[in-house]
């Protein structure tokens, strides 16, 4: 599966505000859907490094309606950290609870939808100053493995993990969680990986052109994030989130024949 990326907001760190209309994200997960996503992912708030938080009243009027456009064309997943957006968003269509902080596993058991349980070190905020590990594999493998338990203990019907590339990680974290998937598919649950378009994708690019000080703009990181993407699934990932649907897809088709 290959979800695709709808950013509803004025600062992503992809998109930045090309689609912080509900007309423009509509059409854009419309797009996606067209180019061959299972899922589309609907998010008003920003997870990237920095971002502050963002108020129920404005998440709400950003993404209900684009929800509601998108629901008959397809599975809509809300990408949410607040349960008020997650109820309004799941009466608008949406079926899964995308949940960077890992915590609402007891609304999804409520509103009976698929939950991602995603790791993630600190706030936006601060996730990337100085992320510290022991082990990256085991102590990220151990956190999913008991979300996953608590929130099957409360009811929810479907539990999603993710390692949370890029959230509270460093360049050497992300690889190793990369090049360790497998312990973590042993986890019993369907894994997502989100590697597309992440800093740490620029920083290979500007390391294999030779000019690893210099910043990699996102639109120049497509080639690394099919890699990662195809790596993913070929170490058995289930889902890959992308901002680049149709170039996934078809790198997803040739490593599944």
């Amino acid at each position: 599966m290959v979800m695709g990326i709808v950013n509803v907001t004025p600062d992503s760190f992809s998109d930045g505000a090309r689609f912080s209309s509900p007309a423009a994200a509509a059409a854009r997960g419309r797009q996606l859907f067209d180019e061959g996503a299972s899922v589309v992912d609907v998010g008003g708030e920003s997870t990237r490094p920095g971002a502050d938080p963002v108020p129920v009243k404005d998440e709400l009027a950003r993404v209900v309606d684009v929800v509601a456009e998108l629901a008959p064309y397809g599975r809509v997943s809300i990408d949410t950290t607040k349960p008020e957006v997650a109820r309004a968003a799941v009466a608008a269509g949406a079926d899964i609870l995308n949940d960077v902080s890992a915590s609402m596993h007891e609304v999804a058991a409520e509103l009976n939808v698929t939950w991602i349980a995603v790791h993630r070190q600190g706030t936006p905020a601060t996730m990337q100053i100085a992320p510290q590990y022991g082990d990256v594999v085991a102590e990220v493998g151990d956190y999913l493995a008991q979300a996953a338990e608590q929130a099957r203990a409360a009811g929810v019907p479907e539990v999603w993990v993710d390692p949370g590339i890029g959230f509270g990680k460093t360049t050497d974290h992300n690889l190793d969680l990369l090049a360790n998937l497998r312990q973590l598919t042993a986890i019993g649950a369907p894994l997502v990986v989100g590697a597309s378009r992440k800093r740490f994708i620029g920083e290979l690019h500007a390391r294999s052109d030779g000019c690893a000080n210099q910043e990699v703009s996102t639109d120049d990181r497509l080639e690394g994030s099919l890699a990662a993407g195809a790596w993913a699934f070929a170490q058995g990932a289930a889902v890959v989130r992308a901002h680049d649907v149709a170039a996934t897809v078809k790198a997803m088709k040739v490593v599944a024949a």
